[in-house]
């Protein structure tokens, strides 16, 4: 599933289960990038590997901002280690935080997605 708005993205809302963006309600996990949502599948967090991150790769970020869902869980240093390498900044934090950091640095119109678990 990937939803395209006509404007930039805003995330208006994020509850366990549910993102609200330009009022449509995701319920999937997602990348969440310039004016489009991606369906995401990722593996558990202690097992998510490079490929799971290829979709967000491949929108070319400057920043991944990873929402992790209620609490800061940090994934593995090997996939850390991987995305910093091709010179993309990663951070972690809880959805809630991802979701605002993504308004704040999407409205400046860096190039930035945010890997949200929902």
């Amino acid at each position: 599933m990937q939803l395209s708005l006509d404007t930039d993205i805003v995330i208006q809302s994020w509850s366990p289960g549910a993102l609200r963006v330009n009022d449509a309600v995701v319920t999937n996990h997602c990348f969440v990038h310039g004016r489009s949502v991606y369906e995401w599948q990722p593996n558990a967090i202690e097992a998510l590997t490079p490929a799971d991150f290829s979709g967000a790769l491949a929108l070319h970020p400057e920043i991944i901002l990873f929402g992790t869902g209620n609490n800061q869980q940090f994934p593995g240093i090997e996939l850390v280690t991987h995305i910093m390498q091709q010179g993309i900044a990663f951070e972690v934090m809880d959805t809630a935080a991802a979701c605002r950091t993504f308004n704040v640095l999407n409205g400046e119109s860096r190039a930035v997605v945010a890997a949200l678990l929902v």
